[in-house]
């Protein structure tokens, strides 16, 4: 598939020559206020052996696991550098993948969730370590082994909370939680993470589709839940796994109850907060996925038969799970996002510039590790808030240098995807955000995108260091 490059003022087109390839599809966005296209030029230049390289990867990995469309995006210091789609959007009419192709970003929605909670508690409308009870009081106070347990927003934001995930089988988690040694799974899917499948109430609930025997029931929801309140029925009787604190287990409904805190400490219907917080971030793309609106670029969703045949995913409805898995998007808003919590991460209080849409301070606390937590997605890391971190670290000279970067990956019915950050380290002087953002999308489920993502990402570091 030829892609094209963005185009000057009279449509003529411009050519990348990198190791004898032609550069197809790739974008290369003109910073704010440039009218030459010189700079565009340049950087054109500087990056096109590392997008060349890339593309290379990202091919490799689509073919690898059949995806039938995956869209990247990448920035350097807030410019977008590249951004392109390789496939198909749409297989059955043949729509090509591009950087507007709008996706199911799935767990990515608890980063998008996350900012929304950041922002409540810096504006000192929302306390982290206050009883869940404080703001959400239709969720039922909780004991363990016969001793009242206190659940905070803090808690939730970091799977700490002893609240299930998709399988409502506790002691089948507890057994499951015992035996897990060293088999972390490497990356984050959906469906590494669940547990088995469970029975749901008919006949309003898909049940697991039988090419995928080993998806959870709950993963194929079809029920249309009216409010984020109502979607607590699914799960706020249940007795917790654990106690509060002590372990981790990553779960998709704790986000659930997460939204219903935003709803109340804003003082406004969770999604409304949220399509408000996205329009002030100029995420114009951004959205909940719903059935019935006419949402413009829409990719199709994919998986394959227990004959290894392409079909098309099951129908299911996310009013479930919002806050945890429920928002489409495209990777020019992922980019975006991105690169606001980066540059709020880095933008120091002066005269001189704006500041960021939350405090250093606060990303500083989203994005620190957790203790008892884990990332499924990169062993090197831990949970965080909302995030999954890594820290920068080298054990003995002239080995392996772990670089500072914090992720989601997200795995949906019929999709995956990754946001990266990976911060200029040791930045005091130039003006935010410094560093490398990628992203990446796909409309195929149960893909690992985050390693492909760092390559990515230290790919285009590498070409940025070698201009200094």
């Amino acid at each position: 598939m030829f892609s094209r490059i963005t185009r000057p003022a009279r449509g003529l087109p411009r050519v990348l020559l990198g190791l004898g390839l032609a550069v197809a599809a790739a974008q290369v966005a003109e910073g704010p206020g440039e009218e030459d296209g010189q700079k565009k030029k340049r950087v054109r230049a500087a990056y096109s052996t590392a997008i060349v390289r890339s593309r290379e990867l990202l091919s490799r990995v689509k073919d690898e696991v059949g995806s039938p469309g995956i869209v990247v995006g990448v920035s350097v210091d807030g410019q977008t550098v590249w951004s392109e789609g390789l496939g198909f959007a749409d297989v059955e009419n043949r729509i090509p993948c591009s950087p507007d192709s709008v996706m199911r970003v799935a767990s990515i929605s608890k980063s998008f969730t996350m900012a929304a909670l950041a922002k409540l508690w810096q504006e000192g409308r929302l306390d982290l370590d206050a009883p869940v009870q404080k703001y959400v009081p239709e969720f039922p106070e909780k004991e363990f082994e016969g001793e009242k347990v206190t659940i905070t927003t803090r808690l939730l934001v970091s799977h700490i909370s002893g609240i299930r995930h998709y399988e409502k089988d506790i002691q089948k988690i507890r057994k499951k939680i015992g035996k897990k040694s060293s088999e972390t799974p490497p990356e984050d899917t959906e469906s590494a993470r669940t547990g088995e499948q469970r029975k749901l109430k008919p006949p309003d609930t898909a049940k697991s589709p039988k090419n995928a025997p080993l998806e959870p029931e709950e993963f194929y929801i079809k029920d249309k839940f009216n409010s984020v309140i109502e979607a607590l029925d699914l799960f706020k009787n249940d007795p917790l796994v654990f106690k509060p604190g002590s372990q981790f287990l990553y779960s998709t409904h704790a986000w659930t109850l997460l939204s219903a805190v935003v709803e109340r400490a804003s003082g406004r219907k969770f999604l409304d907060y949220m399509q408000q917080m996205f329009r002030d971030l100029a995420m114009i793309n951004t959205l909940p996925e719903e059935n019935e609106p006419i949402i413009y670029n829409r990719a199709r969703f994919y998986s394959f038969s227990d004959k290894k045949r392409l079909i098309n995913c099951p129908y299911v409805d996310n009013s479930c799970k919002w806050a945890g898995g429920g928002f489409l998007s495209t990777v020019n808003d992922l980019l975006r996002f991105g690169n606001v919590l980066l540059y709020s991460y880095q933008a120091k209080e002066t005269s001189t510039i704006l500041p960021g849409y939350l405090k250093p301070d606060t990303i500083s606390m989203m994005w620190k590790q957790v203790p008892n937590t884990e990332m499924s997605w990169d062993r090197d890391g831990k949970y965080a808030m909302g995030w999954g971190t890594v820290e920068r670290k080298q054990d003995f000279g002239e080995c392996k240098c772990q670089k500072h970067y914090v992720s989601h990956t997200g795995g949906a019915v019929g999709a995956s995807s990754v946001l990266l950050i990976l911060p200029e380290e040791d930045n005091q002087t130039m003006i935010p955000p410094r560093g490398v953002v990628v992203t990446i999308i796909a409309n195929m489920q149960g893909t690992g995108l985050n390693s492909t993502a760092l390559k990515i990402a230290l790919e285009f570091d590498k070409a940025k260091s070698a201009q200094s």
